[in-house]
């Protein structure tokens, strides 16, 4: 088993909007209406938003592959691109999906090693996270990985409110 770890740049738009919306569908499809899903897919997930996040300089994306198959991804953001203010110190994992097939296998905490090493080298103290509060399965590996309830606060799914956990991790 070869895990590989690369950052993403404008020239993976394309791959980076082919995983985000399967993965995602993958998730959530089952829990909510077709037209809130589409709705998301649509805002969160076109080109155009694509791009402007991969030439943010406070947000970074990155791929990771199992024996050279893409298996998921992960997006980070500090600074003024977290979706909360969560002060100077802190890192926001904003999205963080493997793949279905690729699931228990690990990866999962390998991308929260690699969030750990870019808040350590960018001297961060805290990784925090918003998690729909319905993801039970994501909720207790993120328990297991030292994650700790800290708020909640709305997420918009189409037209339904939604409520996400904020959990974060003291380094």
């Amino acid at each position: 088993m070869t895990v590989k770890i690369n950052k993403c740049g404008l020239e993976d738009l394309q791959i980076l909007q082919q995983i985000s919306i399967e993965t995602f569908n993958d998730t959530f499809r089952d829990q909510n209406s077709p037209e809130n899903m589409k709705a998301y897919l649509e805002r969160a997930f076109n080109s155009k938003q694509l791009e402007m996040e991969l030439s943010n300089i406070s947000s970074e994306y990155y791929f990771i592959y199992f024996d050279e198959d893409l298996a998921g991804y992960l997006k980070v953001n500090i600074n003024d691109a977290q979706t909360e203010k969560m002060g100077d110190k802190s890192i926001e994992i904003e999205r963080i999906y493997i793949r279905s097939e690729f699931q228990g296998k690990g990866l999962g905490k390998h991308l929260l090693n690699k969030v750990a090493e870019i808040a350590i080298k960018q001297n961060k103290k805290m990784i925090w996270l918003g998690v729909w509060e319905k993801n039970e399965h994501a909720i207790a590996f993120y328990k297991k990985m030292g994650f700790v309830q800290t708020g909640a606060h709305s997420f918009y799914m189409g037209d339904e409110e939604q409520i996400d956990l904020i959990m974060t991790k003291t380094l």
